[in-house]
């Protein structure tokens, strides 16, 4: 079964496999596989289903404005090549 899953998966990828890559990505799914069911042998009764094993929290840090950091709109539009109003003016892409 697992040669069936090995090909299906190199089709889908569009990869050609030569048959000593098949047997060897056949053994490695199968090891795979025997460790998925290993699995289910844990009983898991009463353990809520979670995406991650450690709560996610926010890793950013707060946004908060920084006025120092900032070039200004004209400092910045100095740079534009072209310039429409106070804006960047740039080529037409979609027709």
């Amino acid at each position: 079964m697992p040669e069936l899953n090995v090909r299906y998966v190199a089709d889908l990828a569009r990869l050609a496999l030569s048959e000593a890559e098949v047997a060897l990505y056949q053994e490695q799914l199968s090891h795979i596989l025997s460790h998925v069911d290993k699995l289910t042998e844990l009983n898991v009764d009463g353990i809520e289903p979670s995406a991650h094993a450690l709560p996610a929290g926010g890793a950013l840090r707060p946004d908060e404005a920084r006025p120092e950091r900032c070039l200004g709109q004209e400092a910045t539009l100095s740079n534009a090549p072209q310039r429409w109003q106070d804006q960047f003016r740039v080529p037409k892409v979609v027709e």
